[in-house]
């Protein structure tokens, strides 16, 4: 077993996070066939296969899942103790998750980078939770309610404020929606969190059909644009595609719970002073609401 390569671990950490080679190509500025070639040696120079081959994408093998981890840890260590050679340059990693940084958070960027060119956002999208501890995350965006945990520090950014939502044309044939329980004859599409099933549970209801199901709430977002059925998605992440017309609104959740999107930190008396800098500014954009 020969020793890895420090660029052939990135390459790998940045697939096993996208599992897709051409999504971690872009990241890394390479081609895919770069990575996709790093990747192969790394394996090679292990002796052990780190990734299964799917038509669509890629999934970890079990060592690759069990490697993955520590060599995340390390990366992030690596490129924290290099920031802090650089003690001029104030970055902040921001993590969110996908849909959060493609329907909501992308389009403002620009807005916080005019009004704070000192402060360098790094963005990182994906569905874990962050390890503040390991993974050089400073602010991280989930959906969840509290308590989140010992040491950190939390702050609503968004309510959940679940609304269905559909393509202009699907709508026109829905017609009237009274009731949670009218829904249940429609194509209904939703993510991982399942918000059909409890809310149509709760009124002791059942979809008709199988509900189509994604792994993340911009995709249902999509599929109901394009006139694939109903989604449910947080208000916070519909603003630009109601403002725009691709979807219409059928419906809102009225109840009160303390689920939505909240900005989580640490706790610590050492934080960067740019992190209450970016976190006044999610709060601010959360607040003007609409299109960015």
């Amino acid at each position: 077993m020969r020793a890895p390569n420090l660029n052939a671990l990135r390459m790998f950490d940045a697939a096993a996070r996208h599992l897709n080679f051409r999504l971690a190509a872009e990241e890394m500025n390479l081609t895919q066939g770069a990575v996709a070639q790093q990747v192969r040696r790394l394996e090679a120079d292990l002796g052990f296969s780190l990734f299964r081959r799917k038509a669509r994408g890629l999934a970890l093998t079990e060592v690759g899942r069990n490697y993955h981890v520590p060599v995340r840890r390390a990366l992030a260590i690596i490129d924290d103790a290099t920031r802090n050679l650089r003690p001029e340059a104030t970055r902040i990693t921001l993590s969110v998750t996908p849909s959060l940084a493609s329907k909501w958070l992308v389009q403002r960027l620009g807005d916080f980078a005019g009004s704070n060119p000192e402060i360098e956002v790094k963005l990182e999208a994906s569905e874990q939770l962050a390890d503040f501890r390991s993974d050089g995350v400073d602010i991280a965006v989930r959906i969840g309610s509290p308590p989140f945990g010992r040491g950190l520090k939390f702050t609503l950014l968004a309510p959940l404020d679940l609304c269905a939502v559909s393509s202009p044309a699907y709508a026109a044939e829905v017609g009237g929606i009274g009731a949670i329980e009218d829904f249940a004859p429609h194509r209904l599409l939703q993510d991982g969190h399942r918000h059909w099933d409890g809310l149509l549970e709760s009124v002791g209801a059942a979809p008709h059909r199988p509900v189509m199901q994604f792994n993340q709430t911009a995709l249902a977002m999509e599929a109901a644009a394009h006139g694939r059925g109903i989604a449910l998605a947080p208000r916070l992440l519909l603003g630009d595609d109601l403002a725009g017309g691709k979807l219409v609104e059928l419906w809102q959740d009225s109840r009160e719970t303390p689920e939505g999107y909240y900005v989580v930190f640490p706790n610590s008396r050492t934080a960067n002073p740019a992190r209450g800098t970016v976190v006044d500014w999610l709060l601010s954009q959360a607040k003007r609401g609409g299109t960015a």
